[in-house]
């Protein structure tokens, strides 16, 4: 064993940095281990608008920057490495990660989720070269040049809007006939000059030599085939919770998400769960910062009821 700690939180996003800040704060020996970035996926948000507190909006890559030091102000611990496992033994949690095992008495998750793949022929093959999932991340490579953005939801919306800063035509591809994301962001889309969109299609397989070429797509509908040529793809179909090394621990819904109650709660006692990993939740940065003061307080009292 590594080390052992009152509190080990699994994922620093936004969920994952409030509880540690609520547990240093309580003076809970805590230990926070993230994989990635610290921030989670909102460190590659361009501009956040609806975080309450940032009237002219804030990145998402300032915005875990600040949690992150407002939790170590207070003492938080945090390490870098990916974890891979959790036992309950007794009334002991282990955590087992890539730096070695960690022994807790209680333990959040907020690891969050990972972006949806399409599961098409071709898609793997190409990440990286025109294949991607972050506009942020990637959309400046595709200067003056036709891209696509796959989805209809809020997060495909946003993507298709700041790719219009770079690209020459951005073509918004969704199996629906209209847009499931909030009417003001259906409005910019709509107006903006740069948007087409291809309703009611499906992509079926990416294509390319060593970089992505084109697109096949089918309709829905009529099960017309058609080919798109772009130099960029941006996939935005959802996420899935990374809950792997879940499966057989705690409760999981059919989506691989932690079932928990109102006070973030799992099936074993001792172990909780915040943000986007867990069922129901909003996923938004916001709610998920509560969700993380919830385990927080939530974690505190057994604790304390455990001694």
């Amino acid at each position: 064993m590594k080390g052992s700690y009152e509190l080990v939180i699994i994922g620093g996003g936004p969920a994952g940095l409030t509880a540690g800040l609520y547990a240093a704060r309580a003076r809970i020996r805590t230990l926070l281990i993230e994989r990635a970035v610290v921030g989670g996926q909102i460190a590659n948000a361009e501009l956040l608008e609806n975080y309450p507190g940032f009237p002219d909006g804030i990145s998402g890559f300032e915005l875990g920057l600040a949690m992150q030091k407002q939790a170590k102000k207070y003492g938080l611990e945090i390490m870098a490495a990916e974890v891979t496992g959790l036992e309950v033994i007794g009334g002991e949690k282990v955590v087992r990660s890539s730096e070695g095992d960690f022994g807790a008495r209680a333990v959040i998750i907020a690891g969050g989720s990972e972006h949806s793949r399409l599961g098409v022929p071709g898609e793997e093959e190409l990440v990286g070269r025109g294949v991607s999932y972050c506009a942020t991340c990637d959309g400046a490579l595709f200067r003056d040049q036709v891209v696509a953005v796959v989805g209809g939801g809020n997060a495909a919306v946003v993507e298709a809007l700041f790719l219009t800063r770079f690209a020459e035509k951005v073509v918004v591809i969704h199996r629906r006939d209209q847009l499931r994301a909030t009417r003001i962001l259906q409005e910019r889309a709509l107006a903006s000059p740069k948007i087409e969109f291809r309703w009611d299609s499906v992509v079926e397989r990416v294509e390319g030599e060593g970089r992505l070429k084109e697109l096949v797509l089918r309709n829905v509908k009529s099960g017309e085939i058609s080919r798109l040529e772009v130099s960029g793809t941006f996939v935005a179909i959802g996420l899935r919770p990374n809950t792997s090394y879940l499966d057989s621990v705690v409760d999981l819904d059919s989506g691989g998400f932690v079932v928990v109650n109102e006070r973030m709660e799992t099936s074993v006692p001792g172990v909780f769960a915040a943000g986007d990993i867990r069922a129901n939740s909003a996923r938004q940065a916001v709610s998920a910062a509560g969700d993380g003061a919830t385990a927080a307080l939530a974690a505190e009292r057994f604790l304390g009821e455990a001694t």
